[in-house]
This record gives structure tokens, sequence and C-alpha cells, in this order.
């Protein structure tokens, strides 16, 4: 299996969990496979990708180093859009044309919580069922009236595009993303190795 490059977009105010969850379940489930497959090579190489170099303010105040700005940053097949107060990103054409620009040869795009404004406001999705943190349903549907905006769910998957509820939700979709590429099992190892509950649909 090749390794598969998964880029998390950072901007200042981003929620912490919503970049820091996915983060940790894609480096945690290359850790589980690799204890498996020690001579194999990494599952994912994950990324904080952001607009320049400068640390990155999370919206507590915990700050980052971005691994790679957008001009430098290679191409991803697993795109993360998290959320947080995105009123400074939708308003940067920068961040939102990267957004733009890295999907479109991505094998999967998901967002966090609110990130779902951001691939709505860059046309990653213009349609069909998506989620967001409940606290931010009717604000999503009153500015993309196209999206099916759905409640009461932790992700909806639409194929390509995958968007979460908010913050820990963030976690169990990372999960099922790690699960429809790598298979259920090394999922379920790694939420064990995390000690997560994760959160299923109930078939």
């Amino acid at each position: 299996m090749n390794t598969r490059r998964v880029a998390i977009l950072a901007f200042d105010d981003v929620e912490a969990l919503d970049l820091a969850g996915p983060y940790e379940v894609f480096t945690t489930a290359t850790r589980m496979h690799q204890r498996a497959a020690p001579s194999a090579p990494p599952l994912f190489e994950v990324a904080c990708v952001a607009r320049t170099s400068a640390p990155v303010r999370m919206r507590a105040g915990l700050s980052i180093l971005p691994s790679f700005t957008f001009a430098d940053a290679p191409p991803p097949q697993v795109l993360i859009v998290p959320g947080g107060v995105v009123d400074g990103a939708m308003a940067c054409a920068e961040t939102i044309g990267w957004i733009a620009s890295a999907s479109r040869e991505a094998e999967l795009v998901a967002s966090v919580c609110t990130g779902a404004f951001l691939l709505a406001e860059a046309r990653v999705v213009e349609g069909g069922p998506v989620t967001t943190h409940w606290e931010d349903v009717a604000d999503l549907r009153h500015h993309f009236p196209k999206l099916d905006v759905q409640v009461a769910v932790r992700w909806v998957d639409q194929g390509r595009i995958v968007t979460s509820a908010g913050i820990t939700a963030g976690i169990d979709m990372s999960l099922h993303l790690v699960s429809r590429l790598a298979g259920e099992a090394l999922a379920l190892r790694t939420a064990r190795q995390m000690d997560f509950a994760w959160t299923r649909p109930t078939p």
C-alpha cells in the first residue's frame, strides 16, 4: 500500500481539536500499521499546511508551526479542513483558492465542524448532504441554501466529500476515513490505542 499524503489546513482561530484530532488519528493509524508490517512504507504522511510559515494561533491560544505553506505543499491525497472561527479564513482569497486547488486532485476531502463553510465557500461542495456543528446548522443553511444540512449525525459521507459535526466528531470521522482507506480492523486498533470510544452509525 502506497503512502498517502494527508494535509490538514491550519489557520488563525482554528479549533485546536478540529486539527489535532484528525492529526492524532492518522499518525496513530500509521504507527499501528507499522507495528503489524514493520517493513511496509508509512501508511500516511501527515502535515499541517498554512498560508505562510508563521506560527498559527489556534482559537484557545495554542500555537503551532505549519509543515508547509500553500506555495510549497505537495498535493495531498487526503485533505482535511478543520473548523473554528472561520470568518478570517473565508475572507482570505488565498486560503479559499488553496482549498479549491488542493481538493481537485485529492482522493478524499473532509471537513470538521465549521470547516464545512470553507468547503462550501471554495465550491468544493455545492449540494447534497453535509453536516457541521449543531450550533452552526442554521447559518450553514442560510449561507449555502443548496446544501442539505443534516443534524444529529456524527459525519456525512458523500463519497469523495465527507463532513463531520463538531470537534470530537472529527475524530469519529477520521477513524471512518482510515477504515475506508485501510480497513476497519486498523481503524479499530487505532481507536483502541487512542483509548477512544469510536461512535459509528447504527446499522
